[in-house]
């Protein structure tokens, strides 16, 4: 099996090629986690997988609270259902902590502090208030705590991988904190063992082919925890070696020929790029890594270009930038993607090269 193939089985498990699911919760809960510090644009990324959806529809999931988007995996935002917040911190979050560590340090963040804050947004936050940052830190400041900038940003994220607050609904766009207690009342425990072997099934499930050092890049995990959940879960991948790498697959068989000449335009941070610590799998036209952090641009599950976008007046205005020219099929499938772009956004779409 050559790279390039392993880009195809990728692409299909991460469900672009076509999928039948039909929210987008089921879709975050494929991937366990989804990377989302760029908020409008991880919605994009759940869209174009499920493409009956609108940007409003993802919303009012995230509204609800069957999605959640708080810090875990690594000191990022991520995506994650109900079901799965509370085993995830359980299991990721003291990583997170010590990656921490030294910010906290920094900021002059010790226990006592923590503790008082974590007071404050409790009884803050009780009985359903969802509030906006800064109506938070006027609440610190009441308490004569200093907390702007950064020293905000390690308080609200301790407290988020500690399991005290989570992602509240949205007040005229603007983010809001909830308590977790109140925004998740059932969910299921699990022992770290139990919950290794979860993660592990999922990653493998919806991005395989991957590499041991994939899934530690991805799950914030160490080496050695990774290769113990790979373990567990043997009976349910295979294994094979390709240019000196060991990579893992689930039982799932794709044509090694099949080609889907669908276009997507992936938005930054995607899983499909951000899923691998390895990603020349999808370099075959571009061969160089600095592209994973641009919006990129598929076809077959490899890169071809990069784009970005604009919005002003109720559209949006689309920079293209391909690496080569696109055939005259190329283009049609080009077109489609930016019309589903546009119906998802519900705005007219202005093209540029």
């Amino acid at each position: 099996m050559t790279l390039a193939e392993i880009a195809k089985y990728r692409f299909v498990n991460q469900q672009l090629a076509d999928t039948e699911m039909k929210s987008a919760v089921e879709m975050v809960e494929w991937f366990c986690a989804v990377q989302a510090q760029e908020y409008a644009q991880t919605k994009w990324g759940l869209g174009l997988r499920l493409p009956h959806l609108s940007d409003n529809e993802i919303e009012r999931e995230l509204n609800d609270g069957k999605i959640l988007r708080t810090h875990l995996l690594r000191p990022t935002w991520h995506f994650v259902s109900q079901k799965d917040i509370r085993w995830l911190l359980a299991l990721t979050a003291p990583r997170v902590q010590a990656a921490n560590a030294y910010m906290y340090r920094r900021m002059e963040l010790d226990n006592t502090v923590f503790n008082r804050c974590n007071d404050i947004l409790i009884q803050t936050l009780q009985n359903g208030n969802q509030l906006t940052r800064d109506a938070i830190n006027q609440e610190f400041q009441r308490h004569k705590i200093i907390a702007g900038g950064i020293r905000l940003t390690c308080i609200m994220m301790y407290a988020e991988l500690e399991g005290i607050i989570c992602s509240g609904a949205r007040q005229d766009n603007k983010f809001t904190y909830a308590l977790l207690d109140e925004r998740v009342k059932h969910h299921k425990s699990m022992e770290k063992d139990e919950a290794l072997a979860e993660l592990t099934t999922r990653y493998f499930n919806s991005r395989n082919p991957a590499t041991v050092k994939d899934f530690a890049t991805w799950s914030g995990l160490t080496l050695t925890d990774c290769k113990k959940g790979i373990e567990m879960v043997k009976p349910l991948l295979h294994a094979e070696v390709i240019e000196n790498q060991e990579y893992f697959f689930t039982s799932s068989i794709v044509p090694t020929d099949l080609q889907f000449g669908q276009i997507h335009l992936l938005p930054i941070y995607d899983e499909f790029i951000m899923g691998y610590k390895d990603r020349t799998a999808i370099m075959a036209e571009k061969n160089n890594a600095t592209f994973c952090y641009d919006s990129m641009i598929i076809l077959d599950g490899q890169v071809i270009g990069t784009w970005r976008r604009s919005i002003a007046k109720n559209e949006i205005d689309l920079c293209l930038n391909f690496f080569k020219p696109l055939t005259d099929k190329q283009s049609k499938a080009l077109g489609k993607t930016v019309c589903r772009l546009s119906q998802f956004a519900n705005m007219k779409v202005k093209k540029q090269s």
